[in-house]
């Protein structure tokens, strides 16, 4: 998965001659990368929230809002590159 990430880098940097001069790309890549790691956050988050429910189900709150935390990390990535 990282080496994922790190070749994506390369290849955002290689297709515009080493540095990322464009702000719409150098956004597109944070925003982009913002939501890749809240996806992988929300992988063992979310299996585990179901995995509780599944035994008690007064925690859905708890595992819905648990589940959720994580998709605010690309939120405010995009109010920062409507910021910026």
């Amino acid at each position: 998965m990282l080496e994922a990430i790190s070749e994506f880098g390369n290849v955002a940097q290689s297709s515009t001659g080493g540095t990322l001069t464009d702000p719409s790309a150098a956004a597109a890549l944070a925003v982009g990368l913002a939501a890749l790691g809240a996806g992988y956050a929300e992988r063992g988050i979310g299996s585990a929230a179901v995995g509780a429910m599944a035994e008690d189900e007064s925690l859905f709150v708890n595992g819905l809002i648990l589940t959720v935390l994580p998709e605010t990390i690309v939120i405010l990535a995009l109010v920062v590159v409507f910021i910026v």
